[in-house]
């Protein structure tokens, strides 16, 4: 049992103040304006009840009532195709040539059918065909029809007999689009279903679909690609021939599973010679691969006319690189030539310029009466000795230095005027080592 206090606030002292003694903590956020909308099962619920003012329990019997009844109605949709009277006369003996989806009704399903909705299209049938129940209704046909709803729920439930005769359920295949409907219809629209059909072998889920007119070329590529190399589980032991259960007759027995084998096998290459077929019917009008193929010739053309275009101008590059190079090393021979004869001609020049220097070095000496003062006759020892050192100097002199002396001694004919710039001469020549001392002594006495 609780108690409850009543504690009544401490009263503030009489000396508090709000102006001075109040602390703030913290603020108030700029106010926003939300919509806020009622939502989920629980409102909905509430509102149902306010609505047709019910109680909580009567509420509840209504959503279980309503809900059975949706439940009772999926039910029947499961089966509410028409039953044929054919069917309903089969042989039950000849159950491997019967439609099991048929038989329960689920023909609309087929493959896609779940385990919940055989056992109910079983439970139905069963309920529709008991032979008990036909027998008080006074009924005499017999129970033929049972035994195929009894045998089709034993092969549909179990789920390796079920993957057997879905791998040759032919009323699941989809028909190819003839050529009439493609030149009408829509390409992919009427190709995906026959892939969508065909997927469902598949061992490696989920498979690629078709795509339209703007798959990448990436996605369709990948598409071809997993199609040209479908890996399929689909098998054919459903249609095997029955093995004898004598084991008496082992031969045959032996004989039968051989032929079953074989059988197996040459209709699982037919399959995949089938699925290639249809694939390579598929490719062969699917304008996409067209315009990948097309811009792939362009692209191949437009590198080639570019590799082409590369090596044409390689090669003329190449040609204009040797022209310019002939050219240059034709330009560099005649000028070295040309160079060759200036310079031939400047030491013909030079060459002759020295001579005529030469000369006037010597007629300067000649006309100076071979440095004797005037009027004294110069006899051959003084010519001769003369002569010969003037040589002897010229051969130690750089022509620039000839013709700067012969400049000097232009016009001069006095041995008082001729005499000393040769003196000067041949002591520059002593001075820098081309002439020892003693020599050109009649020059320089």
């Amino acid at each position: 049992m609780s108690t409850q206090v009543m504690l009544p606030l401490p009263v503030l002292p009489p000396e508090w103040k709000a102006e001075k003694d109040f602390l703030s903590k913290g603020s108030l956020s700029t106010p926003i304006q939300r919509n806020i909308e009622p939502v989920g099962p629980h409102f909905l619920a509430h509102a149902r009840r306010l609505r047709h003012r019910r109680t909580f329990s009567e509420d509840e019997r209504i959503q279980a009532q309503e809900k059975a009844q949706r439940t009772e109605q999926d039910s029947d949709a499961d089966i509410s195709e028409p039953e044929d009277p054919v069917m309903l006369s089969r042989d039950a003996k000849d159950w491997k040539g019967q439609d099991h989806y048929a038989v329960l009704g689920l023909s609309n399903f087929r493959w896609q059918a779940n385990e919940a909705q055989i056992k109910r299209a079983h439970r139905k049938k069963v309920l529709r065909h008991h032979p008990d129940k036909k027998a008080a209704a006074g009924s005499s046909e017999d129970d033929s029809f049972f035994k195929c709803i009894q045998k089709a729920t034993e092969v549909l439930l179990d789920p390796v007999k079920r993957r057997q005769f879905d791998s040759v359920d032919e009323e699941a295949d989809v028909p190819l689009p003839s050529k009439k409907q493609l030149q009408k219809g829509n390409f992919y629209k009427l190709w995906n279903p026959v892939f969508d059909s065909e997927a469902r072998f598949t061992k490696s889920p989920p498979a690629p679909h078709l795509g339209d007119e703007k798959s990448a070329k990436e996605d369709v590529t990948e598409f071809y690609d997993y199609w040209y190399n479908f890996d399929s589980w689909r098998s054919f032991e459903y249609q095997d021939e029955d093995v004898p259960d004598d084991n008496e007759n082992r031969d045959q027995k032996r004989h039968v599973e051989r032929k079953n084998n074989n059988a197996r096998k040459k209709k699982k290459t037919e399959d995949t010679a089938r699925l290639r077929n249809l694939v390579d019917q598929c490719i062969a009008g699917d304008e996409r691969i067209k315009k990948f193929r097309q811009e792939e010739k362009a692209d191949k053309n437009k590198k080639r006319l570019d590799r082409e275009t590369a090596e044409k101008k390689a090669i003329e590059d190449k040609k204009k690189a040797a022209e310019e190079q002939e050219r240059m090393k034709k330009e560099s021979e005649e000028t070295a030539k040309a160079e060759r004869a200036e310079g031939k001609k400047a030491k013909e020049a030079a060459k002759n310029a020295v001579k005529k220097n030469k000369r006037v070095l010597k007629g300067s000496v000649k006309d100076a009466n071979y440095l004797l003062p005037a009027g004294a006759k110069a006899d051959t020892k003084q010519i001769d000795g003369v002569s010969l050192d003037i040589e002897i100097v010229m051969g130690k002199m750089e022509p620039e230095d000839i013709a700067n002396l012969a400049g000097k001694l232009s016009g001069l004919k006095v041995a008082e005027e001729v005499a000393p710039l040769w003196q000067e001469e041949v002591k520059r020549l002593r001075e820098v080592g081309k002439l020892k001392e003693g020599d050109a002594k009649t020059l320089v006495p």
